[in-house]
């Protein structure tokens, strides 16, 4: 959008105007700077933006603007941006190379995750840099495709020390709640402007005399925008300027300055409306193409000549309009016919080597009656827009090729692939559209099978609850019939839906559908990994927990055999593998699965993927007393979700906050959590939560508490939950006086851990047992759950066994022994960051008559999560770009957090870093 802004700063602007001068100067000082200029149609956000631009002098300038008609094809906007960098394409490392490429379309190959096209970009930008400041525009993102403005986000968010400005323009209220990717990131509000701006601007533009009255009424039902100042005036009378006589309207104002430029352009010749109504649907502003166009519908060259004289559109090296609403203005201005006819000669002009899907997008829009070539065209450019990661492009193409399909056998097999693609691209209440319509199709039996099996999944993904257990239990049924592989696969999706609905199950329950996995086909021989699992899982239902552990361990064997060779299934499924391991109190599993689950997902860039893997190895760290490195992790997987816009994963803040003893807040967030749970059917939410409450309480040594949420935690089987929670149950009953319901929960836990046999089940089972014993007896059992426990990865419980085991020793009047023990807990808690266990241990320390120093400020706590993460990276031998690949930031971004980690550590060499840092 062209702007007539002097130089020197634009009317009423000068806090902005003086902002924006900042942001420049940060950028040029190698402090990367983000901003979102935010505000309603027509307040002036163009115009800064073209006041930033003037005045970064000796800046690379990179642009790109949303347009409305591209929002469903991927990343357009993106690659407006990035078009004047590719040639530094070949500078980035092949993975975020080859990423790129793909995305926009220079190369074949699987669809790249779109967060490693992200990083790329990330790259691509700090590369630039380097040479000059760059400063990055987006005007109008509002209006930018889906995944390019999560993309941009993303790198948004990881910009630190690169001499980069990315500046986004956009409106106000675009957004439905919850789906601005660019919330949280720093904001510039920019408002009406004051009265008196207002009274100033309104007076520089209309000849004559303005009735006091009547511009005050104008200035506040304007509230002070710019534009609407400038438009609204436009073609109303001496006489209704004056006297105020013109017609009330009550329209929004957007609305109004939308009228006011259809009133302008209606009054041009028909070949300068059709010129404009040409350029609205052309998005890229490809004026060759435009000229193209203008031929064959006959439009002279005078046309844009009259066009420009308006103040409607400017024709330079790309066509801008003066302002978002014109486009949209000229577009409604047209009827339907004149509109396919635009769209038509686009198609024409469009060349079908080098923009194939365009071509048919525009052909698709010049169709009236169902067309099988065309609806073939546009299928065949959802494959190409799923290849390069377009997922919501791809849904798009195939929305509107089922609308084009005659057969409607044929619509409907493309109605339930659109159905698929709507729902991957994250619109389940569009999916399900699009699925009624398929099943209203004569579909075959595979097809209505699949489709149930859909709906189902559907229903699930937006509700972890029982509601989708009756539906993936219908659908497996349905694709016995037909595919005994996907039915075992739809079995094994309703039996993680009963794990997760829990106590909230509905009418059907864990045992019913169970009993029905197990009389399922045998599937595919030799048996796949989901379908050794599906048995295990289907046993361990209907048989107990032994029965089903001795087939449920072999099983996680293979998994962990197959991590190398066969990550997508192990990937597939490790929502549910997880939940086994520790149901077995397998922390091996956990290690080895988690270690290959985040290291696969990283190497290809599965970001759809990695939080879940972050988080799974986060609550790893948090058992191994790792608390810092659990931090990072749940910081990276919530900048993740945070951008991709997917529900952040609460349950390993949850788990550090409670080991952490976090009383109150800790307290406050868990009981949020289970109220949360119970609205959408998340019955295993709700044992989960109050299990953590009896490991906050226990550390508190609030044991009556405790006692109450261990039990409400076991009032429900849950899946690596109910052995956990009976742990903490022994513990609060032993002291709390409340023996009896010890003594059962012991029982129940000797059941379980005896048939599991790892050090982690036998070590918190000595334990227990240890604490409901007397003399000799315990003596050696606390000792035995110390030796199995040392052997594991579970350093929390080891912890908290010589802290018990020290509270025991000094009862028993054996001081000197319980101080070794209690000195041992408090070193390694408070080491953990568990400090509500570790005062307790203090406590202990105190009544045995030996004094404790508070642990001496070290400067390496002073490292922040990311500084420790990066640190030990380096310490391991990475390079900074090999950091950065791994951490999704800049190399220059890793340098500057190293500079601050030598200072902190007080060394000067990578070399060095290895012994400076705490042991992890």
């Amino acid at each position: 959008m062209s702007s007539s802004a002097p130089r020197h700063g634009l009317r009423g602007r000068r806090g902005e105007c003086g902002a924006l001068d900042q942001v420049v100067a940060g950028a040029r000082a190698g402090q990367s700077q983000v901003v979102v200029l935010r505000g309603e149609s027509g307040v002036g956000k163009s115009a800064l933006v073209e006041y930033l631009v003037g005045s970064a002098t000796g800046c690379q300038i990179l642009r790109a603007v949303g347009v409305e008609s591209e929002m469903e094809l991927a990343f357009a906007g993106l690659h407006q941006l990035c078009m004047p960098m590719m040639g530094r394409l070949d500078r980035l490392p092949g993975p975020q190379r080859d990423a790129l490429a793909i995305a926009f379309g220079l190369s074949a190959g699987s669809a790249p995750d779109r967060f490693l096209v992200g990083l790329a970009v990330l790259s691509l930008l700090a590369e630039a840099a380097e040479d000059q400041p760059l400063v990055c525009v987006v005007d109008d993102a509002q209006w930018l495709d889906r995944v390019s403005a999560q993309t941009l986000a993303f790198v948004a968010r990881r910009l630190l020390a690169e001499r980069v400005a990315l500046v986004f323009a956009a409106r106000t209220s675009t957004f439905a709640p919850g789906e601005d990717p660019l919330v949280a990131l720093r904001e510039l509000v920019v408002r009406g402007l004051r009265d008196g701006d207002a009274h100033a601007l309104l007076d520089s533009v209309v000849p004559g005399r303005l009735d006091e009255r009547v511009r005050d009424r104008i200035v506040a039902e304007t509230h002070g925008n710019p534009l609407a100042l400038l438009e609204l005036t436009r073609g109303l009378t001496a006489a209704e300027l004056a006297g105020g006589f013109g017609r009330p309207d009550a329209r929004p104002l957007a609305s109004q300055i939308e009228q006011s430029f259809l009133r302008r352009i209606v009054s041009l010749p028909d070949a300068a409306q059709r010129l404009l109504l040409a350029a609205s649907a052309e998005p890229v502003g490809d004026v060759p193409l435009l000229r193209r166009v203008a031929e064959r519908l006959d439009i002279g060259a005078d046309a844009a000549e009259v066009a420009e004289a308006a103040g409607l559109i400017e024709f330079g090296t790309r066509v801008r309009f003066r302002h978002p609403l014109v486009r949209s203005a000229a577009y409604r201005a047209a009827d339907p016919r004149e509109r396919r006819d635009v769209h038509r000669a686009l198609a024409e002009a469009t060349d079908p080597e080098f923009d194939s899907d365009r071509r048919a997008w525009h052909r698709a829009h010049a169709a009236v009656e169902p067309h099988e070539a065309l609806a073939g065209e546009l299928e065949r450019s959802a494959g190409r827009a799923q290849a390069r990661g377009g997922i919501a492009a791809a849904a798009a193409f195939l929305r509107r090729a089922t609308e084009l399909t005659p057969d409607p056998a044929r619509r409907g097999t493309r109605a339930a692939a659109a159905a698929r693609a709507t729902f991957e691209a994250g619109a389940p209440d569009a999916a399900l559209e699009l699925l009624a319509a398929a099943e209203m199709s004569p579909l075959d039996e595979v097809q209505h099978a699949r489709l149930a099996r859909l709906r189902a999944q559907i229903v699930f993904a937006r509700r972890r609850g029982g509601e989708a257990l009756p539906l993936l239990l219908d659908a497996a049924g349905r694709l016995e019939r037909v595919d005994d592989g996907e039915a075992r696969e739809a079995y094994l999706e309703a039996v993680g839906a009963a794990v997760f609905a829990g106590r909230l199950h509905g009418r059907v329950g864990m045992r019913e559908v169970a009993e029905a996995a197990r009389a399922a086909p045998r599937g595919p021989q030799p048996p796949r990994l989901a379908d050794i699992l599906l048995d295990g899982l289907a046993t361990r239902f209907t048989e107990g927990h032994a029965k089903g552990a001795s087939l449920l361990k072999p099983v996680l064997r293979e998994f962990r055999r197959a991590a190398g060779r066969n990550e997508d299934d192990v990937m597939r499924w490790l929502w549910l593998t997880w939940l086994v391991a520790g149901d077995l109190w397998d922390d091996e599993t956990w290690h080895e699965l988690t270690t290959h689950a985040v290291r696969a997902a990283r190497e290809t860039g599965a970001l759809n993927f990695l939080p879940l893997a972050l988080s799974y190895r986060a609550a790893l760290h948090v058992h191994a007393g790792e608390f810092d490195l659990a931090s990072a992790l749940i910081d990276e997987s919530d900048t993740i979700t945070e951008v991709s816009g997917h529900s952040p994963l609460g349950y390993p803040p949850l788990l550090l906050m409670a080991w952490r003893g976090e009383d109150a807040r800790a307290t406050e967030l868990i009981e949020a959590g289970a109220r949360d749970a119970t609205t959408w059917g998340e019955g295993r939410a709700i044992g989960l939560a109050h299990y953590l409450l009896a490991v906050l309480y226990n550390s508190h040594g609030r044991y009556q508490d405790a006692l109450a949420s261990a039990e409400r935690a076991g009032e429900h089987e849950d899946l690596a939950v109910f052995g956990f929670s009976l742990v903490e149950l022994v513990e609060a009953g032993a002291r709390s006086d409340a023996p009896e319901t010890a003594a059962a929960a012991l029982r129940r836990l000797e059941e379980r851990t005896e048939a599991d046999s790892t050090d982690w089940g036998l070590g918190v089972l000595a334990r227990s047992r240890a604490l409901l014993c007397e003399g000799r007896a315990a003596d050696l059992l606390y000792r035995e759950a110390i030796e199995h426990l040392e052997r594991s990865r579970i350093a929390v419980h080891l912890a908290r066994t010589h802290l018990v085991y020290g509270e025991w020793l000094r009862r028993e009047n054996r001081r000197l022994d319980a101080r070794e023990q209690l000195r041992t807990a408090h070193e390694m808690l408070q080491g953990f960051g568990a400090s509500a266990f570790a005062e307790r241990a203090r406590r202990e320390l105190l009544a045995t008559g030996e004094s404790v120093r508070q642990r001496a400020v070290d400067e390496r706590e002073a490292l922040t999560a990311q500084e420790g993460q990066i640190a030990r990276l380096a310490a391991g031998g990475k390079t900074n770009s090999e950091i950065g690949a791994e951490l999704f930031i800049s190399p220059r971004t890793v340098e500057w957090h190293l500079r601050k980690v030598f200072t902190k550590l007080d060394v000067n060499s990578r070399n060095k870093l290895r012994g400076a840092l705490p042991r992890a």
